[in-house]
């Protein structure tokens, strides 16, 4: 499929990493009640940033800390949190992550599910820290009685905070669309991170077929299926919601080290350079292609010299197969151009109108990328 093979994941990192956050707020991921946000608020979970440490930081209600931390518990019962995911879907996989709690963190936790028709009349706004529940929260939330909802994680032990344990991996096979989250902690405690793996799930039959929508967004069900290098940044950041926020929110690979040492150009103007780099993404959902939009948006020494996307169609059978094999082998004859290579812009975008049938589309690249939108028709 191209001369630099898919990324090898780090030993010990499970396959769902690849695939969409479900729940950070920049996917419009919010917190909608929590039982005590004592020294750290609980929308600190949904942060698409890392966590981080301040050893100074402190505010009046004890130690600052980037997640979500209660305090010790002098009532009966534990500490527990409802989650609207910002993009309803199919869940792959948790990582509960306890980074920098370490004598602080949540022994216990597990995870509960379900699909609400409505999105209940909850909210929590502003700082949060140095609050708890209140009387008429709590029986507002009583009313979704989430105590019953389907359990996708059983109460499991945690593992301290420190940068070899931190990361608490939980594979989930529930096949039902999830629409909300209960966190429960046992009994207290601080967790840095929830990230929720999968891939949105829309509801296509109460849109007009002739609409147009972007078909690997990541609220309309796109996924990055595979990719040779992501070194600086996912190439699922290119399905994200909006622009990016920076750099940091786009498809950017290391530099190749087989580079000429003196570039040369094609009669297009394209550098003749060794291979390439590339990601596979799946769409929301088959339709008519009649517009693509490559937004570089940010990189403006670092954008891609030049890009090729191609397009097929795979049967789920198929499309196991290749990512199973991280798609060291090629579907070969299935693939059809859809955009012909060309030349790389900085902050502007490259636009192309086409019409094919697609569901799985092959971005070829030699630098960074922010996003790839394709409408329907």
């Amino acid at each position: 499929m191209a001369d630099r093979k898919a990324v090898k994941i780090v030993s010990g990192q499970p396959d769902f990493l690849q695939f969409n956050n479900l729940a950070c707020e920049t996917a419009g991921g919010n917190v909608i009640f929590a039982t005590d946000e004592w020294f750290a608020p609980a929308s600190n979970l949904l942060k698409r940033e890392p966590p981080e440490f301040i050893a100074s930081a402190f505010t009046e209600y004890g130690k600052w800390m980037d997640g979500w931390e209660t305090r010790r518990k002098r009532i009966p019962g534990h500490d527990w949190c409802i989650i609207q995911l910002g993009v309803p879907g199919i869940i792959h996989g948790l990582d509960v992550d306890t980074s920098f709690f370490t004598g602080n963190y949540s022994p216990s936790a597990s995870v509960q599910a379900a699909c609400l028709d409505e999105a209940p009349a909850l909210t929590l706004e502003g700082d949060r820290t140095g609050m708890a529940a209140s009387d008429s929260q709590f029986e507002a939330v009583a009313k979704l009685h989430s105590e019953l909802w389907e359990e996708l994680v059983p109460v499991t032990e945690l593992k301290p905070g420190y940068s070899d344990t931190c990361h608490n991996y939980f594979p989930i096979t529930y096949p039902s669309r999830v629409t909300h989250l209960r966190l429960n902690m046992y009994p207290d405690g601080g967790i840095a991170r929830l990230k929720v793996y999968g891939v949105g799930q829309k509801d296509w039959s109460a849109l007009p077929t002739q609409d147009q929508l972007d078909l690997v967004a990541l609220v309309n069900g796109g996924v990055c299926l595979g990719y040779s290098d992501a070194h600086f940044g996912h190439p699922r950041n290119m399905i994200g919601l909006g622009r990016s926020a920076n750099m940091g929110d786009g498809w950017e690979t290391a530099r190749r080290l087989d580079r000429p040492k003196n570039l040369q150009v094609d009669g297009k103007g394209i550098l003749q350079v060794p291979g390439y780099e590339w990601a596979v993404l799946r769409l929301g959902h088959p339709g008519v292609i009649s517009q693509i939009e490559i937004d570089t948006n940010h990189f403006k020494g670092n954008f891609p010299d030049s890009c090729k996307i191609e397009a097929c169609h795979l049967t789920p059978e198929e499309e196991g197969k290749y990512v199973s094999g991280r798609w060291s082998s090629d579907p070969g004859n299935k693939w059809r151009v859809l955009l012909q290579p060309q030349k790389g812009r900085g902050t502007p975008t490259l636009a192309s109108s086409l019409r094919n049938e697609t569901l799985t589309l092959r971005t070829i690249v030699p630098g960074a990328i922010r996003g790839v939108k394709t409408d329907q028709t």
